[in-house]
């Protein structure tokens, strides 16, 4: 991904979307959806919706949280990206960990912080970001329970209504 950032950084001046396109070309493999989005939903709400409400939402969340990952990230153009990865034994028989990166603007330090959970066939999903301290994971929930409740329960008015804004986490590039 950081490579990515920094080989197309006259795509980002150029051509936002495709510079967006990028990023999320990368990001989306990385990412369990299906289990986010659940979180996102909360038992409450998962449990009363249906097999294809709950695909619906799938589909939706992913194009909102790639969005606002992608576009948080596009502004970044011309800073530096540090990832600090645990240590190898330290994750050998844990089912989750976290991977940090540090963004350096040059006049601050912003960190990144990833979730990651180990799927049955032994591969690393993320499962939750934060960044400068905003919890994705608990905006979008957060944001999902009002929506709901202003919609009065109903799924699926509060899938139509479903807008991501989790902004961009106090970061300017």
């Amino acid at each position: 991904m950081v490579v990515v950032l920094i080989e197309n950084k006259s795509l980002f001046l150029d051509d936002r979307s495709a510079y967006e396109d990028k990023i999320k070309e990368i990001f989306e493999p990385m990412i369990d959806f299906k289990r986010v989005a659940a979180g996102v939903m909360g038992r409450q709400h998962y449990m009363k919706a249906s097999p294809d409400q709950r695909n619906k939402f799938v589909d939706v969340f992913r194009n909102s949280l790639l969005d606002t990952y992608s576009e948080t990230l596009a502004q970044w153009e011309n800073q530096d990206i540090d990832t600090i990865f645990p240590e190898t034994r330290d994750f050998i028989d844990k089912k989750s960990i976290e991977v940090r990166q540090i963004l350096n603007t040059g006049s601050s330090k912003y960190p990144i912080s990833y979730k990651l959970r180990k799927n049955k066939d032994g591969s690393w999903m993320i499962i939750n970001i934060i960044v400068n301290g905003v919890n994705l994971g608990l905006t979008f929930k957060n944001q999902f329970q009002a929506l709901a409740i202003k919609n009065n329960g109903d799924i699926e008015k509060t899938l139509d209504g479903w807008v991501s804004d989790a902004g961009d986490a106090g970061i300017s590039g």
